[in-house]
């Protein structure tokens, strides 16, 4: 068994991770395209987006000279193309903006908020997430994730998996790398930080893409910890 000692922190993947994007931006847009006579695949089209999520942050990779763009910029970009795409008509400027900020209002996963209350009594607990300092702000207000401070691939002008988010999070805490623990669902979010010197804890969420799940299952790595939710992570760390 890993040597957990020393562990002061936990940081957090959140798309997937903490909350369960795909059900909640599905029944929001649902719920409100009803009330405003609006007719769309808004399954498609939500699974589209997450579809694109990769390959924007890589273009903003790709071009540093054009400066860090934030996420609900490059979301909003996205959703254009989307919109385009599957022929949703009647959309204003605000209408988009609205559906923008679904990610503002995703739902935790059950275990999720009474898990982190749990571990927040012996450690400091963050986010460390793609999304932009005002998406995880509302985020945690609109679902009650008790966290402690926010941390951001924004902060850092970096997009996970990049070096310059896990060490810069270390960095900020004013910790040692092996002194925080990545928490995620997904296996290569911890491979790079586990490569940067960062504990790692898998809690597995087989249904985040619903039918469309084709990987992270289970772990595939030497994971410090391995656990069903989050309250089996408290359950090892001793919370």
């Amino acid at each position: 068994m890993s040597d957990l000692t020393a562990v002061k922190a936990l940081v957090f993947d959140v798309f997937g991770t903490v909350v369960d994007w795909r059900t909640s931006l599905i029944t929001d847009f649902m719920w409100w395209a009803k009330g405003r006579g609006i007719s769309a695949d808004w399954t498609a089209l939500v699974d589209g987006w997450r579809g694109m999520y990769v390959a924007s942050m890589d273009d903003v990779r790709k071009h540093p000279e054009r400066g860090y763009v934030m996420l609900d910029d490059l979301h909003r970009r996205s959703l254009e193309k989307l919109v385009e795409k599957f022929e949703i008509k009647g959309l204003t400027d605000a209408d988009l903006d609205h559906l923008t900020r679904g990610w503002h209002r995703l739902n935790p996963w059950p275990d999720s908020v009474a898990g982190l209350t749990r571990l927040k009594t012996k450690f400091v607990i963050s986010p460390l997430s793609n999304g932009n300092v005002a998406l995880l702000t509302n985020m945690a207000k609109y679902a009650g994730l008790p966290w402690d401070l926010i941390m951001s691939a924004e902060l850092f002008e970096h997009y996970k998996p990049d070096p310059e988010t896990y060490l810069g999070a270390a960095k900020l805490l004013c910790l040692k790398p092996q002194e925080v623990m990545m928490v995620a669902a997904h296996n290569g979010d911890l491979a790079a930080a586990q490569k940067n010197g960062l504990k790692t804890a898998f809690v597995a969420r087989p249904t985040e893409y619903g039918p469309l799940q084709k990987v992270d299952f289970e772990a595939t790595g030497n994971w410090d910890i391995v656990a069903r939710d989050f309250g089996g992570v408290a359950d090892r760390l001793g919370c």
